[in-house]
């Protein structure tokens, strides 16, 4: 073991001491009007679930106030096409436990949510979120246990919505190439020439 690591609590606090009042008192166990306002602004929630297959983190995104607010206890937001791999999904079968984190283009604090998820093909919730006539297979619904916001040193740390720190996708692995890269025999130029069709025909 590294004769540096970590591996108490009372080291870990020894560490940082005590955190700040605001960051444990601006915990809430309800949607207020407030923190309702920033949910129905994000067009994009990353989502990490836990189940007997392991841990997943799934980006989730659509139009600005995807995520609905049903009441102050609950939010529910459909499972829109994807590649059918339903890491979500599976865990959320196998343990319902859950957490988001919403993020708002510009907005330099995030939000964050933990509670517990369920499945539902219930007709009137797939109806809620139809979009090019289309329903969703099932919409997730959460129960809120507590949500909170997180503050700006992050992204201001990362220039998330600074337009110097982009990234021209020519200087990086094209999708093609990273399937290629763990199946040799992958036609990595193919999939990448018709990525762009592909994606616009099965958006929704």
């Amino acid at each position: 073991m590294n004769q540096h690591a970590v591996t108490s609590l009372a080291e870990l606090e020894a560490l940082y001491g005590e955190p700040m009042h605001a960051s444990v008192a601006k915990e809430s166990p309800v949607v207020n009007s407030e923190y309702q306002r920033l949910i129905e602004a994000a067009p994009f929630v990353a989502v990490a679930s836990s189940g007997a297959g392991g841990l997943d983190c799934s980006p989730r995104g659509d139009g600005p106030g995807f995520v609905h607010v049903l009441d102050e206890r609950t939010l529910a937001f459909p499972d829109r096409r994807g590649n059918n791999r339903l890491d979500t999904l599976r865990n959320v079968i196998d343990d319902p436990r859950i957490a988001l984190l919403f993020l708002i283009p510009g907005v330099n604090l995030c939000l964050r949510v933990n509670g517990r998820a369920m499945l539902t093909t219930d007709p009137a919730l797939r109806e809620r979120f139809a979009a090019y006539s289309k329903l969703p297979v099932t919409v997730v619904m959460i129960e809120v246990d507590t949500l909170y916001f997180q503050c700006a040193r992050a992204l201001k740390r990362a220039a998330l919505w600074s337009a110097e720190a982009y990234v021209k996708p020519s200087d990086l692995p094209s999708a093609g190439d990273l399937i290629q890269s763990v199946l040799s025999d992958f036609d990595g130029d193919g999939y990448d020439a018709d990525l762009e069709e592909r994606q616009a025909r099965t958006l929704y």
